[in-house]
């Protein structure tokens, strides 16, 4: 079964995070406002905060997804 998890790209983090603080108004009231959960915004502003433009890297490195797909890939061929 699929995940319901939605994905955010860094460009539109960024993009919630300048109107987070422009706006000069709580969270909370922003979330709402947005549509989004107010936890995900509060993470997102300390991932920043903390990492600035290394915040929001994506889902790995390139190599760890050729691994992971190799892995999958050896196991199909084992279990066949």
């Amino acid at each position: 079964m699929g995940s319901n998890r939605r994905k955010y790209t860094k460009e539109f983090k960024q993009k919630y995070l300048e109107f987070l603080l422009r706006a000069g108004k709580p969270a909370r009231k922003v979330a709402a406002e947005l549509g989004i959960n107010q936890e995900m915004l509060s993470r997102w502003r300390r991932e920043y905060e903390t990492h600035q433009e290394k915040a929001f890297p994506g889902q790995g490195k390139p190599i760890e997804a050729e691994l992971a797909q190799l892995r999958r890939e050896l196991a199909d061929v084992t279990m066949e």
